[in-house]
């Protein structure tokens, strides 16, 4: 995993004041030192430039980036962050193709692919990866996304120059691209966050690439194109068919995304999820004669201040330890405490550049952080319940009736604290209506298919454009920002198009919650973890760390030259902390209730103050 970064501008000749753009790239570097902190590189050409940090994992000698190759005349240079799982394969491929290789790493691949195939030969990796080709032979510039999105990649024009970086912060530090949040800015922040609409980079002009599409940036001109799409048709696969193509996909994909010259360890909660991809890694490891290592989080007391709810009906230790015994890993017990926490919430807004999931990103940035220093590559179980469906919004009829995003229909929480005349200028519920209808519009549907079929594709494609990208920006930003690198499995492209079109009552087989996934496991787990209802992510209970919520944030509002001042009336925050918090009724997704909001408006002051934001509303 690495940071790429750069600038291409067809009028100008970057090569008669190097200095100048040397700097530049090197300070675009320094700003995402964190996603490589193995090696960095910058290049320069007449007009382009890119800029690299490596963490290394394949060919850790040799992998060194900006890389160019020549085929046939045909000269190309290339940045990427990211891992190509068939790697092998295609490496085989071209190499009876023609190719010549230098190294052993997937660069190289992605390269000489270009070389040999062109722009489109994107569609024959299986991976996470957003990389920069700059074809010097054709004078043209690629920027590239993955299919689901797992890694990022935002770009912004100014006067005539592409700029692209992993991060916001790497275009932030190009001169001339200002730190703007406009009200559409605003509107994403109090109306959809921590979500963030695709496509879009919430600062004034900046741009996310979006998942599955290339950009295409030649003479001046812009263009973007979809290379993957989900696709919608009739599935013909029996019960029996569909479980063990499930299983075979899944652990398939475990085993590829092993794929590491330096050890691997996974992330463990005792769920179905990251309890499979546990058990298939420990027995592939066990066959080399090498043990697993594997990590669980939790909060200092949980024990004690633990409140069952429906959204999280149990803690996660006893079932942890279970499968510790069943997969025989070494194992390790990571908690955090109110202070760390506390102080990990502006810690998260460095790595996100966003306002974000307030202590459910930060107690994930310290984990991940603690997990760095012994291991530099980690598989999770993210995403299997947006893809199989195991959030309670496909299962309840108030969610998956509601016009809006299911995991966020109160709009009380979120305009409630604002001043009135913000909250005039701000239409937060309108927007986020549009910005649902738009994704529903979007949705690929089937000709026959039943209202209620039709509506749970509405609801499985809300949860793979939006709850699942928040998640994978979580993972890449917390894990990035530590030198991990997190891998996704579950979201392999080839088990979301078969998932996607696997019926309802084949998904949740007899009413079992995820149960086609459950029983594509059922040789991996035992049954009390096969079965075990889902419990997330864990959250702080403690009554502590809520009253150090409080007193920061009045003591926030009680300066008067808090920009959170600006948005915020402290008269109506004050009341609001006058009335008990409600640990049961998430204002977003399963964990974001009372104590979080108050996170994530502390995490709002100090995304203003630190980014210099200039509020142009």
């Amino acid at each position: 995993m690495c940071g790429i970064a750069g600038f291409s501008n067809f009028t100008m000749n970057y090569q008669e004041n190097t200095g100048k753009w040397y700097y530049i790239l090197q300070e675009m570097n320094q700003l995402q030192r964190h996603r490589g902190p193995d090696e960095e590189n910058i290049w320069l050409s007449r007009h382009c430039g890119l800029s690299h940090v490596r963490l290394s994992i394949l060919d850790l000698s040799c992998g060194r980036q900006p890389m160019t190759r020549q085929s046939g005349g045909h000269c190309a240079t290339i940045v990427y962050n990211g891992e190509i799982y068939n790697m092998p394969t295609l490496r085989n491929k071209l190499i009876a193709e023609g190719a010549q290789f230098e190294t052993t790493c997937d660069t190289e691949v992605i390269l000489f692919g270009y070389l040999y195939h062109g722009i489109d030969y994107v569609q024959e990796l299986n991976g996470i990866f957003s990389f920069c080709i700059w074809d010097e032979s054709l004078e043209k510039l690629y920027l590239c996304r993955d299919r689901q999105g797992v890694k990022p990649l935002f770009y912004t024009m100014q006067q005539n120059t592409l700029i692209f970086s992993s991060e916001l912060k790497g275009l932030l530090s190009f001169p001339g691209v200002e730190a703007v949040i406009d009200r559409e800015g605003l509107c994403e922040v109090f109306g959809v966050g921590p979500a963030k609409t695709y496509g879009k980079g919430v600062f004034q002009n900046i741009q996310e690439l979006l998942p599955g599409h290339f950009l295409e940036f030649h003479d001046g001109i812009l263009q973007t194109k979809c290379y993957w799409h989900l696709e919608s048709h009739p599935h013909e696969d029996s019960w029996e068919e569909t479980v063990e193509k499930t299983r075979y996909l899944v652990t398939d994909a475990i085993k590829l995304q092993m794929l590491s010259d330096v050890p691997i360890c996974t992330f463990l909660s005792g769920g179905v999820d990251s309890s499979l991809v546990t058990s298939v890694c420990s027995r592939e490891l066990q066959k080399q004669g090498k043990q697993l290592d594997t990590y669980s989080f939790d909060f200092k007391d949980n024990n004690i201040n633990f409140q069952a709810n429906a959204f999280q009906p149990s803690e996660d230790r006893p079932w942890v330890d279970k499968m510790v015994a069943h997969c025989n890993t070494s194992h390790h017990y990571l908690e955090c405490c109110n202070t760390d926490l506390y102080q990990y919430l502006f810690k998260a807004v460095d790595a996100r550049d966003l306002p974000c999931m307030a202590d459910v990103e930060a107690s994930m940035l310290y984990f991940c952080e603690k997990v760095s220093r012994h291991n530099k590559v980690t598989l999770t179980g993210e995403c299997a319940d947006e893809i199989f469906g195991g959030y309670p919004w496909f299962h309840k009829k108030e969610c998956f009736d509601a016009d809006i995003f299911p995991w966020s229909m109160d709009f009380t929480p979120r305009t409630m604290l604002l001043k009135d005349d913000i909250a005039s200028l701000l239409p937060l519920e309108e927007y986020a209506r549009a910005a649902y209808q738009k994704t529903i519009s979007e949705t690929p549907v089937l000709e026959g298919e039943s209202p209620v079929e039709r509506r749970r594709r509405e609801i499985s494609y809300l949860n793979l454009k939006w709850f699942m990208q928040t998640l994978l920006d979580r993972m890449d930003r917390t894990s990035m920002h530590t030198g991990l690198e997190a891998r996704v499995p579950l979201a392999d492209h080839r088990i979301v198009e078969y998932v996607w079109n696997v019926p309802w009552d084949m998904k949740c087989k007899n009413g079992v919650v995820k149960g086609l996934l459950r029983e594509a496991a059922k040789d991996y787990l035992p049954d009390e973890i096969l079965y075990r209802k889902k419990s997330p992510y864990p959250k702080t209970y403690d009554p502590a760390y809520e009253l150090l919520l409080r007193r920061e944030l009045l003591n926030v509002l009680a300066n008067s030259t808090s920009p959170l001042n600006e948005l915020i009336d402290s008269k109506k925050v004050k009341e609001f902390l006058q009335c008990p918090s409600d640990y049961g009724k998430p204002f977003y997704g399963q964990l974001m209730a009372g104590p979080q909001l108050l996170a994530y408006l502390l995490q709002i002051n100090y995304w203003l103050e630190k980014y210099s934001i200039r509020l142009s509303i």
